[in-house]
């Protein structure tokens, strides 16, 4: 057969570092399919081939756009894929081929606010209205729809009425190079600058979009240090992609004078991160809406202890594990802030255990035999 999969978001942090993994697994073996991968300029040149079965197409079209919805579909359409596989909820509308969606989380459709945009407020609105459309057509005419949690199956379920039979759930994993071998890290994942860690500190490591909770977590933050004079020795690291949003938080650091104590951290290494999750005093996590929460699997795995939103996939998730707080509690997030000091640990056993549960060679697996069904039936 002849797979298709749209790789344009490759290098973003979240899809990206699931469409790095779903192909890395792929090209593992010789399963006799060719797999032709669509990638944007920026990408193209660095994308090294798996193996003989494996071609790539530079396609350097932005992802949201008009132009996407005209111009990706041409480039399907010359290829006679047998499927096409969109690791994203940009289905192209257009392709009347067979295609399959990955659904990460439908946050988007959710979280409505002004702060999320640089756009003004109603062609947000108008905006937002488009990727609902998008959406809807996606779901309707997928051939297989796969979501990274049972959570987001249901939300797909209750609030697109999707047939449940329709979606495949395939859990996401923890990269090798996130991993630690018998309690050890990498010697040589060192950080750029010893003075994020010569303190103990917080970790956070993702994006800065609003639903991410950031703010929360910067105003709880700096009631954690004014609220014993022992605490002044803490610091709040924050890894991310420098963008527009980031840039809120940043400015809301320096209003609440937390300089000195909230640091920011870019493009950081896969051994740099796991370096920092390895000795942060805890994770946190307090978004208000995920779909799955890599982050923190990737801190448990370096048994790093986690503190996240009370929220329903990271129970499904994680379990008992994470100390949990009430996302919209400044005042519950201070007292697990303090508690973490006291008397937070994680149980290697327990972590052990969560992990076998987690494995991006199996999403693949799963990933690769759902080519084969759909392809398989359009024939």
């Amino acid at each position: 057969m002849r797979i298709g999969i749209d790789a344009r978001l490759i290098d973003e942090t979240g899809v990206g570092r699931y469409i790095r993994n779903l192909i890395e697994e792929l090209g593992t073996s010789r399963d006799g399919h060719t797999y032709i991968v669509y990638l944007k300029k920026q990408s193209f040149d660095a994308f090294v081939l798996p193996n003989e079965k494996w071609e790539k197409r530079c396609t350097d079209i932005h992802w949201h756009t008009c132009m996407e919805q005209i111009m990706m579909p041409m480039y399907y359409r010359k290829d006679h894929l047998d499927i096409l596989h969109v690791p994203y909820f940009n289905a192209p509308i257009f392709y009347t081929k067979p295609f399959m969606l990955t659904i990460h989380d439908l946050t988007v459709f959710h979280i409505t606010t002004g702060k999320a945009t640089k756009l003004p407020y109603p062609l947000y609105l108008l905006k937002k209205l488009g990727y609902v459309i998008l959406l809807r057509i996606g779901l309707s005419r997928a051939k297989a729809i796969i979501a990274v949690s049972e959570t987001t199956k249901k939300e797909l379920v209750e609030h697109f009425h999707v047939v449940p039979e329709k979606i495949t759930v395939t859990y996401e994993g923890v990269d090798k190079r996130l991993q630690m071998k018998d309690g050890k890290s990498n010697p040589k994942s060192q950080i750029p600058n010893p003075k994020y860690t010569e303190h103990p500190y917080f970790l956070y490591v993702g994006n800065a979009y609003p639903h991410k909770n950031l703010a929360l977590l910067v105003h709880a933050f700096g009631a954690f240090i004014k609220s014993n004079p022992s605490h002044d020795i803490y610091r709040l690291l924050l890894v991310g992609k420098k963008d527009y949003f980031y840039e809120h938080i940043r400015a809301l650091v320096q209003k609440n004078h937390l300089d000195t104590h909230v640091l920011f951290l870019n493009d950081v290494s896969d051994e740099a991160l796991q370096s920092l999750y390895r000795d942060a005093k805890a994770f946190v996590f307090p978004s208000r809406m995920e779909g799955f929460g890599l982050p923190a699997l990737e801190a448990l795995a370096s048994y790093c202890p986690v503190i996240a939103s009370d929220i329903p996939v990271f129970h499904e998730l994680f379990g008992d594990i994470p100390l949990y707080f009430n996302p919209t509690s400044p005042d519950a997030l201070l007292k697990a802030l303090t508690k973490s000091t006291e008397d937070m640990h994680v149980s290697r056993k327990e972590i052990a255990s969560l992990l076998t549960r987690f494995s991006w060679k199996r999403m693949a697996d799963a990933t690769r035999m759902l080519y084969e069904t759909v392809g398989n039936a359009s024939h």
